[in-house]
């Protein structure tokens, strides 16, 4: 067994063909899972996700303002996680950003299937949480994305509802943070209740209650949404729960906020759960009814649902698989190599080095313009003032991505989207817009929620991807239109 050297640095290690340990999620759960597991030299592989389950990085990637987690006055959801998770990858933990197909447990090691990896694995750590539930009204599909969203923070800021009338439907805690959001950004803000009474903590319902941008309707249940003459989305019809009288509310935008479904089912019945689809646990623990496989956060907790619950059963998880890998003899321990460390951070250094286009307030030390601090050969840019540069003097093909700042999913489709567009070095333009600094720019180009990523040829639009994608469907779209430019040129 290789013997384990020290090093101030996060580790690389020699691939191993048995893994000590696999997390599975990216919540408070998986990450703190993965800080104590790595710091207990487990070097653990943590498969983050990427479309199924929801946002990488848990429902916390979703949530404005966070109070009540300890060490942190206020802090956004987004940031904290991005501190977890930087956390993480400080003390060796392998970050995947895929999604998990399926884990076979009826054999050991485990088998855990990704979209792009198979690994094996002593034990698994289950923490992929819930998804945000839909309505499933008739015209969900028809407007999704185009007028209806599950996501305030990433879509609120959109041209689409600046200034509007929108509606949250739901009564608990994310409804009602959720319409306290909006009124950032939207003219005025119907949060629609089913019930007679809110399911909010009383700190949320008396915010909600003061604020005159609100206007909370009870016993209120949404049939479905219209549209107007030009297709856009232009109102809800609603019932009275008490009345059924139904009537119509004007709004340009619903976001849902009516709770989650356990992301449970890629386990197909291997662990034992309940008519819901939460882990049971033995023991008020971690343990499952797997020896080896332990749970964490949303996945098994009906009850507390907070970060720091979550938190703290990351933490029980991880001590608890290393204790069993520990008293059945099966750790796997890995050599550092610090030449490979070095290596990387010099790639790292000088891809950093070839980076250009500075946001529209660049100014060098003697107050250069924006013209001379331009850089038309470096590969990616920011701002508006790049992207008006490259849309009329660049010969590559153009890859605009649109973001808000509280939006979750950008910040997951960040770094994913920076390894796609380094593979194709010089040979394509990438600029990153926030459509809350530059909403002109967003609203001219049809954006209606983030992440959106655009891309152009010779000042043409030739695809339009909202969301999160796959890196394949990047890589397709982009090699697609460097073929059809490249045979255009002959």
């Amino acid at each position: 067994m290789p013997v384990r050297t020290r090093s101030p640095s996060p580790p690389f290690c020699i691939l191993l063909q048995v893994e000590n340990l696999v997390i599975i999620g990216s919540g408070p759960a998986g990450y703190t899972a993965a800080i104590y597991a790595s710091r207990a030299s487990l070097s653990p592989k943590v498969y983050c996700g990427y479309s199924k389950g929801g946002v990488p990085g848990g429902q916390l990637m979703t949530t404005t303002e966070i109070e009540n987690f300890p060490g942190f006055i206020d802090i956004a959801g987004p940031d904290l996680m991005d501190r977890m998770r930087a956390q993480a990858e400080k003390w060796g933990s392998e970050l995947l950003t895929e999604d998990v197909e399926s884990v076979d447990l009826s054999s050991r090691p485990f088998t855990i299937k990704g979209t792009e990896t198979t690994v094996k694995a002593n034990s698994i750590i289950l923490a992929t949480g819930a998804t945000a539930k839909r309505l499933g009204i008739p015209s969900e599909h028809e407007f999704w994305s185009r007028g209806i969203s599950a996501c305030a923070i990433c879509d609120g800021a959109s041209p689409l509802f600046k200034d509007q009338e929108v509606a949250v439907v739901g009564g608990g805690d994310t409804a009602t943070e959720e319409a306290v959001y909006l009124t950032k950004y939207g003219k005025h803000v119907h949060l629609l209740v089913r019930g007679p009474t809110m399911r909010a903590s009383k700190a949320m319902q008396e915010r909600v209650l003061a604020n005159g941008k609100i206007t909370v309707h009870f016993n209120t249940e949404v049939e479905d949404a219209f549209a107007d003459a030009k297709g856009a989305m232009a109102g809800l019809r609603l019932k009275d729960g008490e009345t059924g009288e139904v009537r119509e509310l004007a709004v340009k935008g619903l976001f849902y906020g009516i709770g989650h479904n356990p992301n449970s089912a890629f386990l197909e019945g291997q662990v034992e759960t309940d008519a819901a689809g939460y882990i049971k646990n033995r023991n008020g623990g971690p343990w499952t009814s797997v020896e080896g496989v332990f749970s964490a956060g949303d996945l098994h907790d009906t009850e507390w649902r907070q970060a720091i619950t979550a938190a703290g059963s990351g933490c029980q998880a991880a001590l608890a698989a290393e204790r069993y890998l520990t008293s059945n003899d099966l750790v796997v321990k890995c050599q550092l190599h610090d030449e490979d460390q070095m290596k990387a951070e010099e790639e790292e250094k000088a891809k950093a080095a070839k980076e250009g286009g500075k946001g529209d307030d660049a100014k060098d030390s003697n107050g250069a313009s924006l013209e001379e601090e331009f850089n038309l050969y470096a590969d990616k840019h920011r701002g508006q003032f790049a992207l008006r540069k490259l849309y009329h003097e660049s010969d590559r093909l153009l890859t605009v991505l649109y973001t808000s700042p509280t939006c979750g999913p950008c910040r997951s489709l960040k770094p994913i989207l920076n390894k796609v567009v380094d593979e194709y070095e010089g040979r394509i333009h990438f600029v990153e817009i926030d459509i809350a600094e530059d909403p002109e720019i967003a609203k001219a180009a049809g954006v209606n929620g983030s992440p959106t990523v655009q891309m152009f040829m010779n000042k043409e639009r030739v695809a339009n991807l909202p969301g999160v994608k796959m890196k394949s469907e990047y890589r397709k779209l982009i090699e697609a239109h460097l073929k059809e430019g490249a045979n255009a040129s002959k």
